[in-house]
């Protein structure tokens, strides 16, 4: 990976990666990585690892929403 831009790392989501960068291997959680290397996990898994992965996700969306009161109108 080069000269590639993290997003802000917050880790909220708790689903961790050993990705390298800039030559230094880091634990990353997963909405903290490029879009480029969440492809390259995703590419790997299975079904249920994906439906796995999509629950854990959704529970941390569902938790930060119920914490900070949080609804999406339309």
């Amino acid at each position: 990976m080069n000269n590639t831009q993290y997003p802000f790392e917050r880790n909220l989501d708790g689903i961790y990666y050993r990705v390298v960068h800039e030559g230094k291997g880091l634990n990353k959680c997963f909405t903290d990585l490029t879009e480029e290397e969440q492809n390259n996990i995703l590419e790997r898994y299975e079904k249920d690892q994906l439906i796995r992965m999509c629950q854990l996700l959704a529970g941390t969306l569902r938790q930060i929403g119920d914490q900070l009161d949080i609804v999406c109108d339309d």
